[in-house]
């Protein structure tokens, strides 16, 4: 199900977009931030609807370079969008492909939270696979729970669940049967983050 709760072909999100990375995995020892062993990273999407959260995406980048982000803003977010970014210098590159760009974290002071709603998502990610999955995810799956999670967010103010279930139903029939062979080879590697 959890396939199926990503719709085949979506929209990308547009307007005025949030992005910055997370690291997803336990605490480990070593190098912390960009690069760190041990963990997935996770590039977070998030639009800014007045002063609420609107949609979001999440994928799984390979690292933090500026071809992995500029293709993964490319899939998923509409070129003329606003994209908000720290200074990371991988960012810089989007904006040749009709993006707006702007950085809002040069050189912020210590406890400033300039990216708001980019860490609240990652924030209720991660409090969201601690709680309902026991931490028990291993990073083969993890793009599976991300769509489920970002399933989840973008329907969070649905008023009707029963309508929530029938959306995916519906696009469960939109995608292709997943036997257990197939997932299997899937979590060894063979599911991209992204498409390059």
């Amino acid at each position: 199900m959890r396939r199926a709760m990503i719709r085949p072909g979506r929209e990308r999100i547009s307007g005025i977009i949030q992005v910055d990375e997370t690291l997803v995995g336990g605490q480990k020892t070593g190098k912390r931030g960009r690069g760190a062993f041990g963990k997935t990273l996770v590039l977070v999407m998030a639009q800014v609807d007045g002063k609420w959260i609107g949609r979001i995406r999440l994928c799984i980048i390979p690292d933090a370079s500026g071809k992995s982000l500029r293709s993964a803003i490319l899939q998923f977010i509409e070129p003329g969008s606003i994209v908000r970014t720290d200074g990371w210098k991988g960012y810089n590159i989007i904006e040749k492909d009709g993006y707006t760009h702007q950085i809002v974290r040069g050189d912020a002071q210590v406890g400033d939270d300039l990216l708001p709603y980019c860490h609240r998502v990652a924030s209720l990610l991660k409090r969201w696979l601690m709680g309902t999955l026991q931490g028990a995810v291993s990073s083969e799956h993890l793009a599976y729970y991300l769509d489920e999670f970002t399933f989840r967010f973008n329907r969070r103010r649905s008023k009707s669940r029963g309508k929530l279930f029938y959306r995916l139903v519906q696009q469960a029939v939109m995608v292709e049967p997943a036997p257990l062979k197939t997932l299997v080879k899937q979590a060894r590697g063979k599911r991209p983050g992204l498409k390059t």
